[in-house]
């Protein structure tokens, strides 16, 4: 069942020396906690950072900056570091990026400003972006300094933002920052979403959210947890403030669809990294992944990390059609991941508990209007493959219900259409930002569209557009 290498794949990963080793770790607390992109010293930070070439300049900036969705001043940054300010680093971070910490530890930055570093022209390693961008940030909140802005003067305009996930959260900061009176809702007890609850914990825990969190307590950003945004808070809202920001993110995990769901060690994606994130640790054994997005190599990783003795990721495609990112697809197959392709599960079998899924072998035909090829069952291919553990990772639901009761927005598969350059939607009221509209995409993509959301809510307010 294992692939080769990813054919998608353009440019060979770098080795990580320090790519993690799983196989002997018996420990999952410990395993757990090991984080792929771990914090480094100050001598190898300013060893990292004098590798910089700082490339760019004001009329043509440096690729790594234009590669970054929140636009961090990566070679300022870096520059700083280099000449021991980590202090300032930290603050040219932030002030482009308020979940520059969380960024550090989750984005696929070798996708991204790694990606894009000169240094990969001159078939050498690039400069180790994240580590640094962390470097500096931890450096400031270990001194307790949270470099918030000083605050503005008061504009006596209320902005109502739903949802305290990524988008929230920036969408949040940006709208304080310009003097706006604002008040943040989650149904949920803390701020940071599926960071918090569903990002795989080797990946982050909940640290820097803590501290990315006071920063918009000290800039008077009001807090509303634990409250649900029903019919009659929503009229409230209405007609209370100039404009609301949703950043609702998606909703529960998406069904397979297969007879034999609810038996015990079948889970969906969610719920099986919040049990992680929790420390109540499901037992696996063989454990199968169906999907084939970022969401499932986290699943099947952690897995490998929980000391499953097999796990195989479920794929009714190529690999070339997945949305994986190549760099974590070459890793988890280095941990022992393997990889079913042109494979669909039809029925999860056994009596109380999963104890192997049904397959069939998939055909693919002509592409679809997303580019990626249908497929098809190939008569008479079933097959089975024992398991213990069934994880489906196939995407999250919107949350059309709650959206649909908003005159005036409208949907495309659930999801919020706005203007791509404001973030505002149908209803004048109302902008959104977040997985609400893309269906679910990386963490630094949500920064990327609260700041366009808080930078269009200020511009139809006040007549002023800024630089988001």
């Amino acid at each position: 069942m294992q692939a080769g290498p990813d054919p998608k794949r353009k440019r060979k990963a770098t080795p990580r020396p320090d790519l993690y080793e799983v196989s002997h770790l018996s420990d999952p607390g410990k395993a757990m906690t090991a984080e792929l992109k771990s914090p480094i010293s100050h001598q190898d930070a300013f060893l990292e950072a004098y590798r910089c070439l700082l490339c760019g300049g004001p009329l043509t900036p440096a690729p790594c900056m234009l590669a970054c969705p929140a636009k961090v001043d990566v070679p300022s940054f870096i520059g700083a570091i280099s000449v021991g300010e980590p202090i300032e680093a930290a603050e040219i971070i932030l002030d482009d990026n308020p979940l520059g910490g969380t960024c550090a530890r989750v984005c696929p930055t070798e996708e991204l400003c790694e990606g894009s570093c000169v240094l990969n022209s001159t078939q050498q390693r690039p400069v180790d972006i994240a580590r640094l961008q962390r470097y500096a940030i931890d450096q400031a909140f270990k001194e307790g300094d949270l470099l918030v802005p000083q605050r503005p003067q008061p504009n006596k305009m209320r902005v109502a933002v739903i949802g305290a996930g990524p988008a929230g959260i920036t969408g949040a900061f940006e709208l304080a920052k310009l003097g706006y009176k604002v008040t943040l809702y989650d149904s949920r007890p803390a701020t940071g979403g599926l960071v918090r609850c569903a990002i795989a914990p080797y990946r982050q825990l909940v640290d820097p959210l803590e501290q990315e969190t006071a920063r918009l307590w000290e800039l008077g950003v009001e807090f509303r947890l634990t409250t649900m945004v029903d019919a009659r808070l929503k009229e409230e809202l209405e007609s209370s403030c100039a404009a609301i920001l949703l950043a609702i993110g998606m909703g529960e995990d998406a069904s397979a669809g297969c007879e034999g769901d609810k038996f015990k060690g079948v889970f969906p994606s969610l719920r099986f990294i919040e049990r992680i994130k929790a420390t109540n640790y499901p037992k696996v054994g063989k454990v199968a992944v169906i999907g084939g997005g970022n969401t499932a190599i986290d699943v099947a990783r952690e897995a490998v990390r929980l000391g499953a003795s097999e796990v195989t990721v479920l794929y009714p495609r190529h690999a070339e059609e997945t949305t994986l990112f190549s760099v974590d697809y070459e890793e988890a197959v280095e941990e022992g991941v393997q990889f079913a392709w042109l494979t669909s599960p039809v029925k999860y079998e056994g009596n109380g508990s999963v104890t192997a899924v049904r397959c069939m072998r998939m055909m693919l035909g002509d592409p679809g209007s997303s580019g990626r090829h249908r497929f098809s069952p190939v008569d008479g291919s079933e097959f089975l493959i024992e398991v213990d553990t069934v994880v489906e990772a196939i995407g999250q639901l919107p949350r059309a219900e709650f959206l649909s009761q908003i005159p005036g927005i409208e949907l495309t598969a659930g999801l919020v259409k706005v203007n791509p350059e404001t973030g505002e939607t149908g209803n004048g009221m109302y902008f959104a930002a977040g997985d609400a509209l893309n269906g679910g995409a990386t963490v630094v993509e949500a920064v990327r569209l609260g700041k366009v959301a808080a930078a269009g809510i200020h511009q139809k307010l006040m007549g002023q557009a800024i630089d988001n």
